[in-house]
């Protein structure tokens, strides 16, 4: 058993695989480190591609498309090793990504993931949407970083380099203690694909562990690479699991208020994407309510372990985005 295990899921990503996979078998120290491919059914010759070039790529092959969520836990339950790194195929990585981390973890052992930062591999002086330099969320499940506050991105000029805790690391890549993802059950099977990661990150703080940023580390990320940002199922399933990842782990405590004033922000966005003649996105909104309500009498929640946790936001993301204009994380007297 290796001690690191990097894991890709792909899914008709052979073009990635092309671009970044040498990049990633040339900053890894093999003594110590695997690099493993688990494929979702890919119809693209992923499959025949790795075999014909990485011979040292381990390969996991499933006969359909399980998603981001039980791609992983199938994968995983196959893999063992210390630490897992849970990495996009459309990431491309750099030198030492991987020993400053490891050893953050060694020397911690309460900390149960880490982020490395997350740049943009287009603008490659900006952070990147999904993870920047660690992620956060405000009281109504709003997700935001340091480096992105919704849609505006902020370039990095070394002001987000110190390590800190944070509440949810990017899936885009994502160090993991394997004994704590195993312990939690790993992803929600029922989320798919999209805000996964935050859900066990949060369900990983509410057990008592710690989330990390270790900016010393540095990856860029091309994102949209499976479902584009303008996809009517990726605004479905944003909004769904954001509804479930409120439910599953809001503490008793002002639970009712806070899913009444999201339904009010969310019917709100339903208006703007009416009269941004996006009605396929509001249609998205309806059916992401009405599939939650479904799914939501499959969790039986103690809420006595629920914790209130202090790294979410006291404030409103929106509000503050767009009638304060405050649009970096420095904006909110974060550290």
């Amino acid at each position: 058993m290796k001690k690191v295990a990097v894991v890709i899921l792909n899914w008709n990503g052979k073009k990635y695989l092309e671009q970044f996979l040498n990049s990633i078998i040339s900053n890894v120290n093999n003594s110590y480190t695997d690099i493993w491919v688990a494929d979702n059914a890919s119809t693209d010759n992923s499959i025949t591609f790795l075999k014909e070039n990485f011979a040292s790529v381990k390969l996991i092959c499933f006969d359909q498309n399980y998603g981001f969520t039980t791609g992983y836990n199938k994968a995983l339950a196959l893999i063992e090793a210390e630490y897992y790194v849970l990495l996009n195929n459309d990431v491309e990585v750099t030198s030492q990504w991987i020993e400053p981390v490891i050893e953050h973890l060694d020397k911690n052992p309460k900390i149960a993931a880490v982020a490395p930062k997350i740049k943009s591999w287009s603008n490659r002086n900006e952070f990147e949407y999904a993870g920047a330099a660690g992620g956060f969320i405000d009281y109504l499940g709003y997700p935001f970083c340091r480096g992105r506050i919704l849609s505006s991105i902020e370039p990095d000029n070394g002001q987000y380099d110190k390590s800190v805790p944070i509440f949810w690391a990017s899936g885009a890549c994502m160090f993991v203690r394997a004994s704590i993802f195993h312990s939690l059950k790993g992803f929600d099977d029922l989320f798919f694909a999209h805000m996964e990661e935050i859900d066990l990150c949060w369900r990983m703080k509410n057990a008592g562990y710690e989330i990390y940023c270790l900016p010393q580390s540095t990856v860029y990320h091309v994102g949209g690479g499976t479902l584009p940002n303008n996809s009517p199922k990726k605004i479905y399933l944003n909004y769904r699991n954001n509804l479930l990842l409120l439910y599953k782990n809001l503490p008793r405590q002002k639970k009712n208020i806070i899913f009444l004033l999201r339904f009010i922000f969310d019917m709100a966005s339903v208006l703007v994407f009416l009269l941004q003649f996006k009605g396929k996105f509001s249609l998205s909104v309806f059916k992401a309510y009405r599939d939650f309500f479904k799914l939501k009498k499959n969790y039986a929640i103690n809420r006595q372990n629920l914790k209130k946790q202090t790294e979410i936001l006291n404030k409103s993301i929106v509000l503050n985005f767009f009638l304060k204009r405050k649009r970096k994380f420095s904006d909110f007297n974060n550290n």
